[in-house]
């Protein structure tokens, strides 16, 4: 088997994988990533036990026993670019041999929960509630890049919506990745659920307007008025399109689970958003370990 080169995966010296600088035994199956690096600790405060933490730049890694069950707190960042690197990474801590450099004979399937931030879509979805993406919609591109096996990408919802919003030809193709039915199932009671769209920036591309006009003139009621065969589009955020997507690709189980902090259409902010926060992380940690 063809070894991966050493420009190609990038290890340090202490052999851990370059950006998030972790070995294999630094994590559990059982991971919650974050965009906000303060909220690793959030998290983490609930174990019983911290097994390690490490951090490199924005890469906060927190791994402990919470109810006997070994869990990853990860801090990512924002945006999707970031999420190739966490992502890409932390397969290869479990299904790349790092010192031979091949992939490893068995796989091994990580349970990946996003908890993060976001922006409701439907005005009937009030600020301090929470969303479950069914779906990550993503405007950002990063999945065009890789080869995508038939079957991934939900092709007639992203033609519907590109007919719906009038897309524009020099925007990247909006692709749409279903997140995992058994985390779904494990984690979704009393959430509402629907298509979150994921964006390659906060202002722009997530129809803000400042002093800079937007190429597609509302966006936002575009994304709200929305249907397909009952999906509707709920919430808008920075990082789920492609979590699910090389989850998908790369064999490993992803969900986001959103605290509405905003709610776009009505212009509406979260007095308190980081209350509601704190107990949505222990919500997910409860159901994680059932």
């Amino acid at each position: 088997m063809k070894k991966i080169g050493a420009s190609e995966l990038i290890l340090n010296t202490d052999g851990s994988v370059y950006h998030i600088k972790l070995k294999p035994e630094n994590i559990g199956r059982d991971i919650i990533v974050v965009g906000d690096p303060g909220r690793v600790e959030r998290i983490s405060r609930h174990f019983e036990k911290i097994e390690c933490k490490i951090q490199n730049r924005e890469f906060i890694t927190h791994t402990g026993i919470y109810k006997g069950k070994r869990i990853t707190a990860l801090a990512t960042g924002i945006g999707t670019d970031n999420i190739d690197i966490v992502i890409n990474e932390l397969d290869a801590l479990v299904n790349i041999d790092l010192e031979k450099r091949v992939p490893t004979e068995k796989h091994t399937t990580l349970n990946i929960v996003r908890l993060g931030t976001s922006g409701a879509l439907q005005p009937e979805i009030p600020v301090d509630s929470a969303v479950m993406s069914s779906h990550g919609m993503g405007f950002d591109g990063l999945l065009n890049y890789y080869k995508v096996k038939k079957g991934v990408f939900e092709d007639a919802i992203s033609q519907a919506f590109m007919a719906h919003a009038g897309w524009l030809p020099q925007l990247p193709y909006p692709y749409v990745v279903k997140g995992s039915d058994i985390l779904k199932k494990k984690l979704g009671k009393d959430f509402h659920i629907g298509i979150t769209a994921t964006a390659p920036g906060f202002y722009g591309p997530q129809g803000r307007v400042l002093r800079l006009p937007t190429a597609i003139k509302d966006l936002n009621e575009k994304l709200e008025t929305f249907s397909y065969q009952g999906h509707r589009v709920t919430n808008f955020e920075m990082e789920t399109s492609a979590l699910y997507g090389l989850s998908t690709l790369l064999g490993h189980n992803a969900i986001t689970v959103c605290a509405i902090i905003a709610n776009r259409i009505r212009k509406e902010f979260s007095k308190d958003y980081k209350k509601f926060v704190d107990l949505l992380i222990e919500i997910i940690l409860d159901r994680l370990v059932k």
